[in-house]
C-alpha cells in the first residue's frame, strides 16, 4: 500500500460567505513522488498551497503531511533574507540548535544538491532569478524537509531557466526521497512530473497521468 506524504480531504475555504475559493477539495500525493497542480488564475491553486503551509486556515476539511515541510514562493526575494547564500541557508537552521560544524555540513550538502556549491559566499543580490529559486530550494533541503511545496516557482524566469529548475526538482525528488507538489499553469512542465491534478472552481476535477492530462488540456484549448 502506497503511503501518501500529502493528504487533503474535503478542504473548503472562502474569503467571504458568498465567495468560495475551495469547495470540498481532496487530493493525495504518494511519498517520494513529484506531482503538479494545474489550474487557471482564480482556480484556487495558490490558496490551496497557503492552506497546506498553515498561512491560511480552512473553514472545513483536513490536511495531513509528513513533516518537516518546505515552501518555495513564486518570488524568491520574499524568502531570502540574509546577505549571502551560505548565511541565508544557515539562518533557516537556527531553530534546530545545531553545532556550527553540522550547520556548515548541512549548508554545503544542500548547495551541492542544487549544483550551486561554488556560490556559498556569493551575495544574494548578485544572483539570477533561477539561482535564487535554487537557493530557496536548498534552504528546504538543508532542513531535511520531507515535503516540498512550490508555488509557480518558474513564473518570473525565462524559458530556458524554467525547464532547468523543474528538471532540478525532478532530480531532487528521485535522489533525496523528497515528495514535491508544484503549482503551475505551464503545460510543458508536465513532462517532468509523476502525476498531476487539475483544479477547477475550487475542486480537483481530473488527476493522474500527466501526459494524458496535458493532451486533454491541449485539445480543450484548441476547441
Amino acid at each position: 500500500m502506497t503511503h501518501c506524504a500529502i493528504k487533503v480531504q474535503d478542504l473548503s475555504f472562502n474569503w467571504h460567505e458568498n465567495a468560495p475559493v475551495l469547495r470540498s477539495c481532496s487530493l493525495e500525493v504518494p511519498e517520494g513522488e513529484f506531482w503538479m497542480l494545474l489550474g487557471t488564475n482564480g482556480s484556487g491553486k495558490s490558496t490551496l498551497l497557503r492552506l497546506l503551509t498553515g498561512l491560511l486556515t480552512p473553514q472545513s476539511g483536513t490536511i495531513e503531511m509528513t513533516p518537516p515541510v518546505g515552501f518555495v514562493f513564486q518570488n524568491p526575494d520574499r524568502q531570502l533574507v540574509m546577505p549571502t547564500v551560505g548565511a541565508d541557508i544557515a539562518f533557516g537552521l537556527v531553530c534546530e540548535h545545531l553545532d556550527p560544524a553540522e550547520v556548515r555540513n548541512r549548508v554545503r550538502e544542500a548547495l551541492s544538491a542544487v549544483n550551486l556549491l561554488e556560490l556559498e559566499r556569493r551575495p544574494i543580490y548578485a544572483l539570477s532569478g533561477g539561482q535564487k529559486q535554487r537557493i530557496a530550494i536548498a534552504g528546504a533541503i538543508a532542513r531535511h524537509c520531507s515535503v516540498l511545496l512550490l508555488d509557480e516557482p518558474t513564473a518570473l524566469l525565462d524559458a530556458d531557466t524554467q525547464l532547468e529548475l523543474v528538471a532540478q526538482v525532478q532530480r531532487l525528488v528521485k535522489t533525496q526521497g523528497i515528495t514535491a507538489l508544484w503549482v503551475t499553469h505551464r503545460l510543458d512542465e508536465l513532462n517532468y512530473c509523476d502525476g498531476a491534478f487539475l483544479l477547477e472552481g475550487g475542486q480537483v476535477t481530473d488527476q493522474g497521468d500527466p501526459q494524458l492530462l496535458k493532451a486533454k488540456l491541449l485539445q480543450k484549448n484548441a476547441s
